[in-house]
């Protein structure tokens, strides 16, 4: 850097002896980037709650192609009056069909739609037949209500246990083209991270990213306006019932809502208050205004470059635009404090000698907190999640826009201004500054013996730490998804998909080995049926007995675990079947018989989703209750996979589980990792940094050590608050230690300066905190109130983000203010003292 120096002058002349011609250059460049930002993008599709390389995805996707399973809304109605009254049933059917109406939806299914098998008894050999429902004229609703809250067809699917609410399943059109793009993207993506692809399949791989791309935002665009379409219909049924919207479809646009509603008050929220602390502290228009520009222009510039570059926002980066106002402000805030103490120290010095010492003293720290900071969010890009990595990107290049902006448009700017006295000292900032140094003085031993309890008492909190959460804890209980999910969580079988397929071996030979008595009873009940053991390639004699009982032993498995909801299969068929031949199950004719004469409407709602001829292959579809206090994602899944294989006897890889819960827990646990993993090596790239800026070893270990300390503290805090570590969470660590250490190294960097010139430690501090102290003390409490914007969210994890970061902020402050200056009087890391 010294030797940098001289080009910094020559570069800082040339500005500022032409400050208008630069000023308008710059202008034009924001102007410039202003209109990319045109094209800045929002994301909340389900992509960005998965690893970005999870092996999983692309099995869950598979899946997904193979059994037709396409998108769906939940409606959740709760009528005033009986569920079963002729006008509950009209006011349903209303809003059946004009839910049906709307272009994008394929189908509605309400419990006016589906057959009625017991209401009376239908045999099995009338199946085939025109099958009553709710509507059909005669049907016994007496009996229609038993069935409906029995049958393992509907009960806590269609209709809750209290018959009270009823679920209205709103089918939407599957976009075969757009599946098919993406999984031959994903083909081709998998190619190049394993193996290297071709230029011309290079080509086709970027063709395709864009042609998805923009499939996508039109899909955004349509979803959007569908919601809305379903809640206008939705609001003209609120009147006789209370009626939630849920599914996947809406909450990603729900969530879009979010990110645009956060992006407003965050941008809007600091930056009024960032207007009243500068105006509270330096009582200076031009200490409002240039500071203020500064800030709008680098996010300006940032949302120029993500619309650029085409890159989204997601609600892991909606605070963005708070984030780049803070560290902006930051930077700027100390131009400031320096510029008027040299004001003070040389008030008869030309306005632009003044500015060019105020970058020539404060460029290298600068610098170096900048880069600290951009190793906290650059270590976020070895992490998995997907959201979190492009969140790491985007602050990375939003530091070098700020660093770049302030000191290029505040020099130039400030020197077209004429010099003014400064005004008094906040009382504030000298009251905390002034005190903590005569207390760091006084109760030196004090400081380190709490540091050492803090610290005790914060690794105990972090063993505590936890990444289980339900999903529904993301939302406040005010908004429309917390409540739809709760509903449809605890009256309708769950929310959060998990499916459980198992592939039988081609010869059909995969017999248990000890699975049980219940498992043996049903293997005696179904040997009848061996003779329909056969090569044959017609789909009927699939259904063989031994397949049959081996689907019944998990589908009963999964249904006795306390945290599953719903569960369905072909088991449920043959429940349902069996319930209507008197409680005896099929026979060997009964079974293929079903098979051939279901009608076809039937046959798709309940086999084809459940089973791949084809592929010799049965699925079985469970919700989970995210509501249950016992839901541990992890030991449910890892108990699963041990009991299928080792008390149902399957084989190894031959049953597997997929969906939303498993790339939603895989999400989770790669938190653990992703935690230790970045925090390390941002403290591994700061001891570094501090090596080359301080050039001693004693100095960097203890410009460590309140950074540390006050991580450990917020991290301990969450553990022993019970906050689980989750995508907005995880990257606290992180970035605090890169944003907090910026006080470390400015205080260092002035501590030494000071001592060099007086030779006393303890002089050195009180100058330090008399100079650099009411720097580090406006930077700190304009984060901390930046970062305290963040509990308007309507998303948990932002409102938890932004307090705690604000707390480590807080404690970093203090730590910098007290035990780091003690440690360095303690170690006298720049020698004897000559005073």
């Amino acid at each position: 850097m010294p030797r940098l120096m001289p080009l910094v002058d020559r570069f800082y002349t040339f500005l500022l002896r032409h400050p208008w011609r630069m000023l308008v250059c710059f202008v034009l460049c924001i102007a410039v980037l202003a209109c990319f930002s045109r094209n800045f993008q929002i994301d909340a599709s389900a992509d960005t709650l998965v690893n970005e390389h999870d092996e999983d995805i692309q099995y869950a996707r598979e899946i997904t192609d193979r059994y037709g399973i396409g998108d769906f809304l939940v409606i959740a109605y709760t009528p005033r009056a009986d569920l079963l009254s002729p006008g509950v049933l009209a006011d349903i059917a209303a809003l059946r069909d004009r839910l049906a109406a709307l272009a994008p939806v394929a189908s509605v299914v309400t419990l006016l739609d589906v057959p009625l098998l017991e209401s009376p008894p239908v045999a099995i050999k009338e199946l085939a037949g025109s099958l009553p429902t709710l509507v059909s004229p005669g049907v016994d609703l007496d009996l229609a209500r038993k069935e409906l809250s029995t049958s393992p067809l509907y009960q806590r699917m269609l209709v809750s246990p209290d018959l009270k609410t009823t679920g209205i399943q709103i089918n939407l059109k599957v976009d075969q083209d757009y599946i098919d793009l993406v999984m031959e993207r994903d083909r081709l993506g998998n190619k190049k991270r394993e193996a290297g692809l071709s230029p011309e399949e290079d080509d086709t791989l970027r063709r395709l990213e864009k042609t998805v791309l923009e499939a996508r935002k039109a899909y955004t665009r349509d979803n959007r306006e569908l919601i809305a379409q379903i809640r206008a219909i939705m609001a003209a049924h609120e009147a006789d019932a209370d009626l939630f919207l849920g599914g996947v479809s809406m909450i990603a646009s729900d969530l879009i809502q979010f990110i645009k509603n956060d992006l407003k008050i965050f941008g809007a929220g600091v930056f009024c208050l960032l207007v009243g602390v500068l105006g509270l502290v330096f009582r200076r228009i031009r200490w409002v205004v240039l500071p203020m520009l500064c800030c709008v222009f680098a996010v300006v510039a940032m949302m120029g470059l993500l619309g650029l570059f085409s890159w989204k926002v997601t609600v892991i980066s909606s605070n963005f635009i708070s984030l780049q106002l803070i560290i902006t402000m930051a930077v700027a805030i100390h131009l400031i404090v320096r510029y008027r103490e040299l004001l003070t120290e040389q008030p008869d010095a030309d306005q632009k000698e003044l500015v060019m010492e105020t970058v020539r003293s404060k460029l290298r720290p600068c610098i170096y907190t900048t880069l600290t900071t951009m190793a906290g969010f650059a270590s976020l890009v070895l992490c998995d999640i997907k959201p979190v990595i492009t969140f790491g990107w985007m602050m990375v290049g939003g530091l070098v826009v700020s660093l770049l902006i302030t000191f290029l448009f505040f020099p130039v700017a400030l020197s077209l201004l004429p010099k003014t006295p400064p005004p008094p000292v906040s009382a504030g900032g000298r009251l905390l500054t002034v005190g903590t140094a005569r207390f760091t003085r006084f109760h030196g031993t004090l400081i380190l013996l709490v540091s050492l309890g803090a610290l005790a008492l914060s690794v105990v909190g972090i063993s505590r730490l936890t990444v289980e959460n339900a999903f529904i804890n993301y939302f406040k209980s005010s908004t429309e998804i917390y409540q739809g999910m709760k509903v449809i969580d605890q009256q309708l079988g769950g929310t959060t998909p998990l499916d459980v397929i198992i592939d039988f071996p081609a010869d059909g030979n995969d017999t248990p080995a000890g699975t049980g008595a219940a498992a043996d009873t049903a293997a005696d009940t179904f040997d009848m049926f061996e003779e329909f053991e056969t090569d044959t390639q017609e789909a009927q004699y699939w259904f063989t007995p031994h397949r049959m009982q081996r689907i019944m032993a998990v589908h009963d498995y999964m249904e006795s675990l306390p945290v599953t909801g719903k569960v369905l299969s072909l088991g449920t068929m043959l429940k349902v079947a069996q319930r209507l031949n008197n409680g005896r199950p099929l026979d060997s004719f009964e079974l293929p018989l079903i098979y051939n004469e279901m009608p076809d409407q039937y046959k798709e709602q309940l086999i084809d989703p459940f089973v791949s001829v084809e592929q010799n292959q049965a699925r079985l579809m469970v919700r989970i209750v995210d509501t249950a206090p016992s839901l541990r994602r992890n030991q449910l899944l890892e108990k699963i996979d041990h009991d299928l294989t080792e008390k149902l006897g399957f084989a190894p890889g031959q049953a597997r589980l997929t969906g939303m819960l498993v790339l939603y827990n895989n999400m989770l646990q790669s938190l653990f990792d992703s935690q230790i993993l970045t925090l390390g090596l941002v403290l591994i790239a700061l001891m570094g940094m501090f090596l080359v800026l301080f050039r001693s070893f004693k100095v960097s270990v203890i410009a460590i050590v309140p950074n540390l300390l006050s991580i450990a503290v917020v991290l301990g805090v969450m553990g022993w608050l019970g906050f689980p570590l989750d995508m907005m969470t995880i990257t606290i660590a992180s970035i605090s230690v890169g944003i907090a250490v910026d006080d470390t190294i400015h205080y260092i960097h002035r501590f030494r300066e000071e001592f060099a010139a007086t030779g006393s430690y303890y002089t050195a501090m009180e100058r330090s905190h008399d100079t650099i102290g009411y720097a580090m003390y406006y930077t700190s409490i304009t984060i901390i109130i930046g970062f305290s914007i963040l509990a308007l969210s309507n998303f948990i994890p932002t409102i938890l983000f932004g307090l705690l970061t604000g707390l480590a902020m807080l404690i970093a402050l203090m730590a910098a203010l007290t035990l780091l200056p003690q440690l360095i009087i303690k170690l006298r890391p720049f020698g004897p003292e000559t005073a």
